[in-house]
C-alpha cells in the first residue's frame, strides 16, 4: 500500500523491471514506492534526475565520510566514479552510471570489486487498482568479504538514503508533464 501523502512505502520489487533477473542469488533486493500526482511526467529520465541529482547538503556529507571510510580499502569513492570516463554512449546521473533506459524505467548502477549494484527508477502508470507510482528498487551481488562486510555496514543507511530521495521528491512536487 502506497501512502498517498508521499511517504514511501517498502513493495515488493517488481517482476516486470529489467534487473528481475538480478533478483536470485543477490545479497540485497528491495524496492520502496510513492505515489506519483496525475499532473507529474512519464518521462522517467526526467522523473530520475528529480530523484537523484542534487542530493540534499546531509546526504552529501555522508557520502564524503562513507568516501573517506572506504577507499583505503580500494573501493571507489563517489568522486571516482563520477569521473570514471565512460567509453560508450552512456550517461551519468550524479555517480550513477545509466546502464539502460527505456520508456518507463531507468536502470543505474556500477560494477567494483568488492559488488556490483544496479538501482532501478520504474515509472509503474496508473492502473485499474492503483494510481501511478514511482519505484526505486536496489539489487547487489557481492564478490568476497569486503563486499558483503561493506553491505552490512551500509544497509541501514541505503534504506534511509532512498526513502529520503522519494520523500523529498514528493515533498518538492514531482515534475509536471509537458
Amino acid at each position: 500500500m502506497i501512502n498517498m501523502r508521499g511517504a514511501p512505502s517498502s513493495v515488493t520489487p517488481p517482476a516486470n523491471s529489467a534487473i528481475a533477473n538480478w533478483y536470485e542469488g543477490c545479497d540485497l533486493v528491495d524496492a520502496y514506492a510513492v505515489t506519483l500526482p496525475q499532473y507529474s511526467t512519464d518521462d522517467v529520465q526526467v522523473l530520475a534526475h528529480f530523484l537523484l541529482a542534487q542530493p540534499p547538503r546531509w546526504l552529501r556529507l555522508l557520502m564524503g565520510l562513507r568516501d573517506a571510510i572506504v577507499a583505503p580499502f580500494g573501493i571507489k569513492t563517489s568522486r571516482q566514479l563520477a569521473r570514471v570516463p565512460l567509453t560508450d554512449s552512456s550517461k551519468r546521473i550524479e555517480f550513477f552510471k545509466v546502464y539502460s533506459n527505456s520508456k518507463n524505467e531507468i536502470i543505474l548502477g556500477e560494477n567494483d570489486k568488492h559488488l556490483d549494484f544496479r538501482v532501478s527508477v520504474l515509472r509503474a502508470p496508473p492502473d485499474h487498482s492503483s494510481d501511478g507510482r514511482i519505484i526505486v528498487t536496489t539489487a547487489v551481488r557481492c564478490h568476497n568479504q569486503l563486499g558483503r562486510s561493506y553491505l552490512a555496514l551500509i544497509q541501514p543507511f541505503h534504506r534511509v538514503v532512498v526513502k529520503s530521495h522519494l520523500r523529498r521528491a514528493a515533498r518538492k512536487g514531482w515534475p509536471k508533464a509537458q
